[in-house]
Formats: structure tokens, sequence, C-alpha cells
């Protein structure tokens, strides 16, 4: 792998890493060369993303949507490899509620989850990429970070906030090293967007909105991952990457 792509030896920690595009992040970067700790909820798939994948890696379960637990959470997720270099914010959670049925425990669960775990953990972890000068947050956005979406109120309010959050997290840490970027998926087929692909015809119309044609598969996120995760990205951040075949471009 160029060097400039070089990721071998950082410590990365994935959130999500149980399934979809968290857990392929996590496995982009073991087989990198990377020390990976994954975190999510589900044990037993942690343990299963782990059997099937070659190269470094530790699990920590742990449900993020608790704030309560943050706090100390970063210790336990330092203690295999040491504090990350890396941090990937890859957990989420979309309810799927028309305006009108949003309740107060769903809104809290999404926006903790999807904007206020991102937070607190890159938080805890910043005082030790602070040591050593040199950091990678990359946060994942999403389409309805700017478009709106039939019963997406308290996800696209997540998300929207997610971009401004990266925004802010590199005015506040890039001086030191740490750059902090967002990738906003298109339309890929994970358990969060099983409900769009169980309706071919959905699916179908959502791939011819694209410039692309289709909709994507996990392995079309390697790139802008590894890019952002790398030295190759040390002169970008703050920014948000839409990786959606073009379908924002029309």
């Amino acid at each position: 792998m160029p060097a400039i792509f070089d990721v071998r030896d950082r410590v990365a920690c994935v959130t999500g890493a149980s399934s979809g595009l968290g857990r392929q992040a996590a496995s982009l970067l073991a087989q990198a060369g990377a020390r990976v700790i994954g975190v999510a909820r589900r044990g037993e798939e942690l343990e299963a993303w782990r059997a099937g994948v070659q190269g470094e890696t530790a699990a920590v379960t742990a449900d993020l949507s608790d704030r309560s637990i943050l706090a100390g959470l970063t210790a336990e997720i330092s203690e295999p490899f040491g504090a990350p270099d890396i941090l990937i914010n890859a957990a989420g959670i979309n309810t799927r509620q028309h305006a009108d049925d949003v309740t107060g425990e769903g809104w809290d669960i999404t926006l903790n989850l999807n904007l206020a775990a991102p937070f607190f953990l890159a938080q805890a972890m910043v005082p030790a990429m602070k040591e050593r000068g040199w950091g990678r947050i990359v946060n994942f956005a999403s389409l309805q970070s700017r478009r709106a979406f039939a019963s997406g109120i308290s996800y696209g309010a997540s998300k929207g906030g997610v971009e401004q959050m990266t925004r802010a997290m590199a005015e506040a840490w890039s001086g030191h090293g740490i750059t902090a970027n967002a990738v906003a998926p298109g339309f890929f087929r994970t358990e969060l967007t099983g409900p769009v692909f169980a309706n071919p015809e959905l699916a179908k119309r959502n791939a011819d909105q694209t410039c692309i044609g289709r909709n994507g598969e996990p392995e079309d996120l390697d790139g802008p991952l590894m890019f952002f995760c790398s030295p190759a990205s040390d002169y970008v951040t703050g920014q948000t990457l839409f990786v959606d075949g073009g379908f924002t471009a029309k």
C-alpha cells in the first residue's frame, strides 16, 4: 500500500462495527494493518466480525445511546492496544417516525446515538491525539444531512447536526494535527436501510436517481474511508463527502 494511505500500526476505534457500513469500515482498517477496536451493542455480532476478519482486533460491547457511559468508555476502548489514533463514528439508528408520531424517547435515542455519542467519544479521545500531534475523526453523515425524507425528522435532525459538528470539530482540534471529516453515504444495503431495499420498486427508483445508475455496495466506501483515515487527508478537514453515486448532484 502506498505510504500516503498507510494506516499500519495505527489504533482505530469503529463504532457500529457489528453490522453494515461500520463493520465494513472496521474490516477494511484491520486488513490494512491497523489495530481495530469494534464497539457495538451486540456482543455476539462483534465476535462474529472478529472471527471473520484478518488482523489485530478487539471488541467492546456498549450501548452508545446511554450517554452516562460515554465518559468512562474510552478507558475500556484503549485497554487492548492503547489510545486510538482514529475514530470512526458509524453507529446509528433511524426510528422512521412521522413528525406527528415522534416520541420523546425515540427523539432522545436518535440524537444520543447519532449525534451525542460521536461528539463525546471524540472529546474523550482527543487529548491523546493532541499529545501525538496526529488524529483522525470520521463521522457518518447522510443524504438527510441536507435532504428531507419521509418519516425522517429525528434522523435528519441528528444527521444535519453531524455535518455541522464535523466542521466545529475541525475548527476546535485541527490545529493540533487532528482532522475531522464526514462521509455521507447514499443508498447502501444495510440493516438500517432494510425497509428501503425490501421494496424493489423504491430501491430501483433510488438507483435511477443517481448519476451512476445503481445503489451503493459496502466496498464503495473503502476508498473514501482510507483517504480520511490516512496521511492522504493531512490538509483536508471539516468536510463532508457524499458517497452517493451522484444522487445529490441531480
